[in-house]
């Protein structure tokens, strides 16, 4: 249009949609915001759609009467498609859905008719962009509601699941919004008000936080089991109870003949109960740490809630949460009796939570011990991080797991072992210092040993203090660099006339930082020790036992300390073994590998997808030519064959050959013989994928208009009578 003959080029192609009733017709959308709908059989442009923003990307409603672009400004326009009339279109709408503010564009967007009336209007972007600029959002809009959908990683696309069957009217009814972020899959439910998530049975990212231990429970009692997951129906209120909308395949593996329970712990302060019992794992139960705590950041499992009076309307979806409020709250040990449905977590800061399984909410506070395990040994300061503060008061639990005591350790070191003996209400739990004994019935410490070796000082620093030590390192070697040049430079320049300002610049150098730190470079005296010593502290593996500790006669309740074994440890502190030999453990952070170790208990994944065929009677084909392969390595080509039988069809009956010294039976010479003869030179399988140059098919036309030529010139002789020549 004479609009847009300004010298600019239209820019590429950022859509393409064919019309959804008229396979003839294309909508092409050029990236300057021009869109063309195209008509192939009489190759004519119908309409024009004038449009003056950068065009992202294109829809068509389902009867074809309308269409909706998105573009670059974060808005959305509506077109009328009308038959006939005027040639160039404007748009009959137009919106920015989060303005007035600059926002960001609209990538993808989906328009989906309903037979209430009211369209979905599905988006992603078009957040306002100084605000909300980072957020990883999906819009649903229909009628007066909107949700804005907020995914903690990037939205990679998006669908609508509708059924099959044709609605009178011809209505879409979409039943579910299917979206892929790049660490999971999440499905909306949109015929349930609200809109709520659909509970995915598979497809559930283990690393929605960092897996920092595992536990696996075999042989599960029915009611431990039917209460874990009551409890974790419960805990999801808005989860949807529609049926996952993607299937497909038939599942030939046999049922479980045990229930297994994998509990996984996490950075974040979470343990994760998995159903554990066939090939896949599937998610029962979220048990979180973090609200008993007082951190620096707030967790909330509700983040990003929207508000009533809240805008944009934001509401987290998806279970992927990669981001920790502190990385104290990591889980480090698990412990789990299954006949009194009592557990043990115990974490980074040294914190050790005895809990009990309730399946009704409460509102109580949490009784608080501190057990020292260096015995006031004098010479030893913690360089680490603090311990977490508890908060005070009743606090409000949900059905589930519920915490009645919290142990810390003194100093708040990682725990690295921890048991539970629930028939005798004692836990015991080690760290890098010592190991404790716990009783949580009378909420009093009964055992605190040290494990230290008197010279072993890098126990007690933590992992801040030697990073605040190399920090320190790294910015007086940057100022005695700083301060050497600059004087080299002052040595080298004294006689020029700039003299003066470089030494006044190297007066600054020198006061750069506090006046008190010294220029030279600190040192730590380093001590002989042997390479285990840095270890010798640290408790691998505790254990109740019911021996023969002191004589042959009696066997006392005992505690034992794992021995020293020089393997529990980067490559194998994750294994978990079960009671039916298999096993699990972590080939990534966030990837759990499965293997067996027994014959007899073998977990595979048996399945079939079973696709409905075509039964067509009539077989279809191509016409082929075979080479037969030739002694100098060239290729002769044959004639041309019929259509080849199916599998499961009888040979079609060739044609018989023309007459001795006829065509067909010269040509025939060059055909090979069956495949299934004995003298075929087809059993072994040949690459006929080379290409078939021009000069190949003129050579064998010429080839063959000559056979034919010699052929009739044979044929007319053989007519002819004796002794005449016929010019």
């Amino acid at each position: 249009p004479p609009c847009y003959r300004c010298g600019k080029a239209l820019g590429p192609v950022e859509s393409i949609q064919e019309h959804p009733r008229d396979g003839g017709r294309l909508l092409i959308g050029y990236s300057r915001g021009l869109v063309v709908l195209w008509e192939q059989n009489t190759r004519v442009v119908q309409h024009l759609f004038l449009g003056n923003q950068q065009l992202e990307s294109l829809a068509w409603e389902q009867s074809g009467k309308s269409i909706v672009s998105s573009h670059s400004d974060g808005g959305y326009m509506v077109w009328a498609v009308s038959g006939a009339g005027q040639r160039t279109q404007q748009p009959v709408m137009s919106t920015i859905p989060y303005g007035p503010f600059p926002c960001k564009a609209i990538s993808k967007i989906l328009w989906r008719t309903c037979d209430s009336g009211n369209p979905f209007i599905i988006f992603n972007g078009g957040m306002p962009r100084a605000s909300y600029g980072d957020r990883h959002c999906v819009s649903v809009l229909q009628g007066q509601t909107l949700a804005t959908l907020d995914f903690t990683s990037r939205v990679i696309d998006f669908f609508t699941v509708q059924s099959s069957e044709a609605t009178e009217g011809g209505f879409e009814n979409p039943h579910a919004l299917v979206v892929l972020v790049e660490e999971e899959l999440v499905a909306i439910d949109l015929q349930t008000p609200g809109w709520p998530t659909i509970p995915a049975p598979y497809l559930a990212p283990l690393h929605s936080s960092a897996i920092t231990c595992s536990c696996h429970v075999s042989n599960v009692p029915l009611k431990l089991w039917e209460r874990i997951v009551s409890a974790g129906e419960q805990q999801s209120p808005r989860l949807s109870s529609a049926a996952w909308p993607i299937d497909g395949g038939k599942n030939l593996a046999q049922e479980p003949t045990q229930r297994g329970l994998l509990l996984t712990g996490h950075e974040d302060g979470t343990v994760r109960f998995w159903d554990a019992s066939g090939v896949s794992l599937k998610p029962l139960y979220k048990l979180g740490t973090a609200s008993i705590f007082q951190t620096d950041c707030e967790h909330n499992d509700s983040l990003n809630q929207a508000g009533e009076e809240e805008w944009p309307p934001f509401r987290k979806v998806g279970c992927f949460d990669p981001y920790s409020d502190d990385p104290r709250l990591g889980v480090q040990k698990i412990a789990l009796c299954k006949y009194t449905a009592k557990m043990v977590v115990a974490g980074t800061a040294g914190q050790v939570l005895v809990m009990e399984l309730s399946d009704e909410k409460s509102e109580h506070a949490v009784s608080v011990a501190t057990v020292d395990l260096l015995q006031d040994r004098e010479g030893f300061t913690w360089k680490g991080h603090d311990r977490l503060a508890p908060r005070n008061g009743p606090l409000p639990f949900a059905p589930g797991f519920q915490p009645s005591v919290l142990v810390q350790c003194v100093p708040p070191a990682a725990v690295t072992a921890v048991t539970l003996h629930s028939e005798w209400n004692l836990v015991a739990f080690g760290t890098s210092h010592g190991f404790g004994l716990f009783d949580y019935y009378r909420r009093n410490p009964v055992l605190a040993r040290c494990t230290l070796h008197p010279n072993d000082s890098l126990a007690m620093e933590g992992p801040l203090s030697r990073v605040k030590s190399l920090k320190k390192s790294l910015r007086q070697s940057f100022r005695r660099i700083r301060k050497s040049r600059v004087s080299g430079k002052k040595r080298l320049n004294a006689s020029s006339p700039s003299s003066k300002v470089q030494e006044a610049n190297a007066q600054l150098a020198e006061q750069v930082g506090p006046p008190e730190v010294e220029m030279t470079p600190v040192q730590r005296r380093i001590e002989p020790r042997s390479a285990d010593d840095s270890l010798s502290g640290v408790v691998r593996c505790l254990y109740f036992a019911d021996t023969f500790l002191r004589d042959g006669e009696t066997h006392p309740p005992s505690l034992g300390k794992a021995p020293k074994l020089r393997l529990d440890i980067s490559g194998i502190a994750s294994c978990v073994f079960t009671k039916h030999g298999q096993g699990f453990y972590l080939i990534s952070p966030s990837e759990f590998e499965r293997f067996s170790l027994s014959a007899r208990n073998v977990t595979e994944p048996l399945c079939r997808l079973e696709v409905t065929r075509l039964q067509d009677t009539s077989c279809l084909s191509s016409t082929v030519t075979p080479k037969l392969p030739q002694a100098n390595g060239t290729h002769v080509p044959g004639p041309a064959l019929g259509p080849a039988p199916c599998r499961g069809c009888s040979p079609q009956p060739s044609p018989p050959h023309g007459s001795p010294g006829s065509p067909e039976e010269h040509l025939a010479a060059f055909s090979p013989g069956s495949i299934d003869s004995p003298n075929s030179s087809m059993e072994n399988p040949l690459d006929t994928t080379g290409d078939i140059t021009v000069e190949e098919v003129k050579d064998f036309l010429a080839s063959s208009e000559e056979a034919e030529r010699n052929l009739r010139n044979a044929s007319e002789d053989e007519a002819r009578p004796a002794g005449i020549l016929i010019k």
